[in-house]
């Protein structure tokens, strides 16, 4: 099923390259300004969006042996993530039951327990407690009723979703739309975790808009990578998840030979979002390779912090590390000083109040179609987050949706 959707959506681009068109909305959508910077809808938003939906917090290139783990804080919450003996992979809030002290510091390592650093309390991988420090001097307590606090977690497609609510009942098979089965098109359960580092950003919103935005590639970019780059794109929409690709002329020459033999990196090309704080960007710097985007929001509505994890399809040789670090390196410049100084900026403006509202134009369907899912969520109760994804996905790349030259 996802080679055959991949081979509908490169023929979809190509026809709409052949004809000039691309993929429109119905009109141009507004969105108030207030909500890239007033405290209280960004409230909303972290208890409404990020502490209820499945997050993307790890791959599995960054734990890919039993007893591996990542620690990270997740919009405020603590998680600790651990690859079982088993092979599992399972998440819990990172607090010892005792007093609430966060256990592993924040980063990777291998380790087969987890010790809190203030009583010693110690977890086996599944975070059942295992040991308490003088128990006979500390009481009686049933220590099944104090494992870790687990969280629902979820590894597919070489990706590991967690959700931050440890009493959610939304399945995230239902959250992820079919989206994980296209995703599985990269084989990321065999790729290599090269580096990762972080960078500051605007509020999250205004970073995550430039994800779903080719609009301003040749302009922005075109000291640096631009100058040459389509402004238009496709959006396929999966559920709240979205790829975009630009109209494709160089499709042409896979079209006189059988779909079989169409190499799956030229079916994946263009930036695959998942909904609410992921992009994926194809490179090619010291082989095959993407820049995976982890975006959060920060302690305020005019913060964000983004974490670059670049992945490769093979670990590289001494030739291929100067090579990836260069492209790596590259990646961070053209978002801390292009798009991330430009964003700072507009959020200044924005602050200011002087702007009512902000636009975006038909030619910007990915923008419209995320700021409509974060409306939506805002406004949906817990009982209703089910329904809301078990509703027929807009395929926004749909060849009878409204195209303009």
């Amino acid at each position: 099923m996802s080679r055959s959707e991949l081979i509908r959506i490169a023929r979809h681009n190509y026809e709409h390259a052949s004809a000039g068109t691309i993929d429109q909305a119905p009109e141009v959508a507004t969105v108030p300004a207030s909500h890239y910077t007033d405290e209280e809808h960004f409230q909303r938003e972290l208890k409404q969006i990020f502490h209820r939906l499945p997050l993307m917090l790890a791959t599995t290139a960054e734990l890919p042996s039993a007893g591996d783990y990542k620690a990270l804080n997740a919009a405020g919450v603590p998680v600790l993530i651990s690859r079982g003996d088993d092979g599992e992979v399972r998440a819990f809030i990172n607090a010892c039951r005792h007093r609430g002290a966060q256990i592993m510091p924040e980063g990777r390592g291998s380790s087969h327990r987890f010790t809190c650093p203030y009583h010693a309390w110690s977890y086996d991988q599944s975070g059942d407690l295992t040991g308490i420090y003088l128990p006979k001097d500390f009481g009686e307590i049933d220590r099944s009723c104090y494992s870790l606090k687990a969280l629902p977690c979820l590894e597919r497609a070489g990706l590991i979703w967690v959700t931050l609510d440890p009493t959610s009942t939304l399945p995230i098979e239902a959250f992820l739309s079919g989206y994980d089965q296209l995703l599985a098109s990269f084989g990321f359960e065999h790729w290599h975790h090269f580096s990762s580092r972080e960078v500051a950003g605007p509020n999250w919103k205004i970073a995550y808009d430039g994800y779903l935005d080719f609009y301003h590639l040749p302009i922005l970019h075109k000291e640096t990578f631009g100058s040459d780059m389509q402004n238009q794109a496709n959006y396929y929409a999966y559920g709240p998840h979205q790829r975009l690709t630009a109209p494709n002329q160089g499709l042409r020459d896979l079209l006189n030979t059988p779909e079989a033999e169409w190499p799956v990196e030229r079916l994946l090309d263009g930036v695959w979002t998942i909904f609410p704080h992921i992009s994926i960007a194809s490179f090619d710097g010291g082989g095959r390779s993407v820049m995976l985007s982890q975006l959060f929001p920060g302690a305020t509505a005019g913060q964000s912090v983004t974490v670059q994890h670049y992945l490769m399809e093979h670990a590289p040789d001494e030739a291929q590390i100067e090579a990836a670090n260069a492209q790596f390196a590259f990646l961070e410049h053209v978002v801390r000083d292009e798009d991330y100084a430009t964003g700072l900026r507009q959020q200044q403006a924005l602050r200011t109040g002087a702007l009512d509202h902000v636009l975006f134009g038909r030619n910007e369907r990915g923008g419209q179609n995320f700021h409509r899912w974060v409306e939506q969520l805002l406004g949906a109760n817990d009982a209703a987050l089910l329904d809301l994804f078990k509703q027929s996905p807009e395929n926004a790349g749909d060849s009878s949706a409204a195209s303009a030259g």
